[in-house]
């Protein structure tokens, strides 16, 4: 089948996570026989910002390390009634121009033979509820939500009536276990700091453990402002601002444990919904410790695959013990990585994504299933 990714970008994971799950999906798409492109806007809000904090080196970086993925950037004259002519499923990200997603909708309403998927993956369907209503979704086959939080939100307000739940997950052809780095520092931090939606947390969770045990390790992010980074360094953690992906695994494997610490809105409007780096963290064979969230979907083992911590308190001593007890790391380590390779990995959320095309039964994409994937 031929797959077209309507993504805010794939080639920039500039404060844009959901760059690393498109990517992960599109290859194990290609690995299988399928055809798989990305189209992106032309003047798109994270690739702007990746070039001009780091220039067009990343957009190179982003060819070598992927060079099996295809993005192409599209303009206002963009023809994409010509683009879309031979494509078997269309999946449209959440944060694409309204105007655009009105415009694939009636481009299926007007015949177009390929199965219509909108793809959400953020919090806006409960923090901006207005903008999301707002959108024509009613030519739309269905919507994937990347937790059952955001699915219940659209199946109660009547933005689709097909609405399942699509949890991000792990490429593990990238994120894999990395034994021959050594683990030189404690703690590892990798996430943005995002509007203050978390800035309260971190500080409880992460800066004020490390600061206590005197522990050193690295903060990877964007969108820091210098009181944010003056904290940072306080707590006597390294900031080394924004990182690619495809170096992740490696920042990982020179730490002894990660941090979790989710962003307000889903801990407490959307809880069971973890962030992409969870998976990440788990599939690298890392010892986790998590801010307070609820998994309330049951995609993990809390307590084996990693630690929860009620409160700040809680979370010190967790930090404490995980680097000081190499025993309790191997552990938690050896457990988290088991969970995701046996349930979340990228090949695993082709195969739900294969699975919803053959339930919906739209012809075109229904007939180019292969033989073996078609089969129930």
């Amino acid at each position: 089948m031929r797959f077209v990714f309507y993504t805010h970008s794939l080639i920039s994971d500039w404060n844009h996570g959901n760059a690393h799950f498109l990517r992960g999906v599109m290859r194990e798409l290609l690995a299988r026989g399928h055809e798989a492109v990305a189209l992106e806007p032309a003047d798109g809000w994270s690739r702007d910002n990746l070039i001009k904090d780091q220039g067009l080196t990343p957009l190179a970086r982003f060819q070598a390390d992927f060079p099996e993925l295809v993005s192409v950037s599209y303009g206002t004259d963009f023809p994409h009634e010509e683009v879309l002519a031979d494509a078997d499923v269309v999946v449209v990200h959440e944060w694409t121009d309204p105007r655009l997603v009105a415009r694939i909708g009636d481009i299926r309403r007007r015949g177009g033979g390929f199965t219509l998927l909108f793809h959400d993956t953020h919090h806006r369907a409960v923090s901006a509820a207005p903008e999301i209503g707002a959108l024509n979704l009613e030519d739309y086959d269905c919507i994937l939500a990347f937790g059952d939080a955001v699915r219940e939100r659209y199946l109660k307000a009547g933005w689709g009536s097909q609405v399942v739940t699509w949890h991000e997950a792990a490429d593990t052809r990238l994120f894999r276990p990395m034994p021959e780095y050594d683990r030189e520092r404690d703690v590892v931090w990798i996430g943005n700091w995002g509007d203050d939606e978390r800035a309260e947390e971190l500080q409880a969770y992460l800066l004020d453990p490390v600061r206590e045990h005197r522990l050193d390790g690295t903060v990877h992010g964007v969108r820091y402002p210098p009181e944010a980074l003056e904290k940072i360094s306080a707590a006597g953690l390294f900031y080394g601002g924004w990182i690619a992906n495809a170096d992740a695994p490696r920042a990982f494997a020179r730490h002894r444990l990660a941090v979790h610490v989710p962003r307000r809105p889903y801990a407490s409007a959307l809880p069971g919904i973890p962030t992409i780096r969870v998976f990440e963290a788990l599939a690298c064979g890392m010892p986790l410790v998590c801010a307070p969230w609820t998994d309330s979907e049951a995609l993990f083992r809390p307590g084996r695959d990693f630690l929860v911590a009620a409160d700040s308190r809680q979370m010190s001593a967790h930090v404490r013990d995980v680097v000081k007890d190499p025993q309790l790391a191997a552990e938690l380590a050896r457990s988290g990585l088991q969970t995701v390779k046996a349930r979340h990995t990228c090949a695993h959320r082709v195969d739900e994504l294969l699975a919803t095309l053959r339930r919906l039964g739209t012809a075109r994409a229904r007939s180019s299933l292969p033989a073996v994937e078609a089969a129930e």
